[in-house]
């Protein structure tokens, strides 16, 4: 019988760290619900949060809002059963909360306010940012855990009760002026596996990677988002994908693979192979590639309107 070699220092830390990590994050789920003491610290949270998203936005930046009445009238109007989705590109560490801080928005009502999915490693390091982050409505996401991880499931079941779910399916920030990336497959997943197919409202921003840019002075981040910047918020309309239908196409048009399949169902609940779950998920990505690209490219021309 062969010994099994010991794991060097650096490995069991990091092992370590992970795992306590993980274990924080999966604590605190009970902090993210709406009656956790009365709903108080939420409110509290959200609306410091959004006090700050506004005060930054509106008046210490400049911000231009194109079609906010779209996305006002979805956040406040839309059918109590049917959820929404909302996707932007990533251009800095506080593209969420800052591009919620516009005029008019209710930046600082818990009800309303979005669910967003996080990156785990940023926003859930510890017990105390775990607890705030969970206050604020995020989910917490680890970055290469692929599309089934189990906190998707929480943010399905934000789908399944109606509301509102923020994410960034480009996976990470950049902060250079180009075409919008090859998109990420689990926000097509969540909306493939909702009961009730949500509404996609694509945005596209700029102007949040000078607020916070990723290299300010000696390579960091400054410790305060930075003021007199001009920021540029394009919404779009929303989408809706006839699922149904792309399913059935899927299980026609699907090619086999078994590379990278590690961590899916070999079969999802409704009958779908991994073969037919790439090609649903790959075509409904870049459906929404294509309209965020639109939007950025409408953006750059649109700073000769001034709109």
């Amino acid at each position: 019988m062969h010994e099994q070699p010991m794991p060097s220092e650096a490995a069991a830390g990091t092992l370590k760290a992970t795992v306590g990590t993980k274990l924080a994050t999966s604590a605190m789920r009970w902090a993210g619900k709406a009656d956790h003491l009365g709903g108080i610290p939420r409110a509290l949270v959200i609306a410091s949060v959004g006090a700050l998203a506004k005060m930054f936005t509106s008046f210490l930046n400049s911000t231009h809002v194109h079609n906010a009445e779209t996305l006002q009238r979805l956040v406040h109007c839309r059918s109590p059963d049917r959820p929404l989705i909302t996707v932007s590109n990533h251009m800095s560490t506080l593209d969420d909360p800052l591009m919620w801080g516009f005029k008019g928005f209710p930046t600082m009502n818990a009800k309303l306010a979005r669910w967003v999915l996080a990156a785990e490693d940023i926003c859930f390091k510890n017990a105390i940012y775990s607890y705030l982050f969970r206050l604020g409505k995020c989910i917490p996401i680890t970055r290469g855990g692929g599309i089934y991880q189990d906190n998707m499931n929480e943010a399905l079941d934000v789908l399944i009760n109606g509301g509102w779910l923020h994410t960034f399916p480009e996976g990470k920030i950049c902060q250079e002026s180009v075409p919008i990336r090859r998109l990420k497959w689990g926000t097509a997943s969540l909306i493939a596996r909702a009961p009730v197919t949500p509404l996609v409202l694509p945005i596209v921003h700029c102007g949040f990677e000078k607020v916070m840019p990723e290299k300010y002075k000696f390579d960091r981040r400054p410790l305060f988002p930075l003021i007199n910047k001009h920021i540029k918020i394009i919404v779009g309309e929303p989408l809706e994908f006839d699922v149904e239908s792309l399913r059935q196409k899927a299980k026609t048009m699907s090619h086999e693979s078994s590379s990278g399949s590690l961590g899916w169902p070999h079969t999802s609940p409704d009958g779908l192979s991994v073969g037919a779950q790439r090609w649903l998920y790959a075509n409904i990505s870049d459906e929404i590639r294509n309209v965020m690209e639109r939007l950025r490219t409408f953006g750059m021309a649109a700073k000769k309107l001034h709109f």
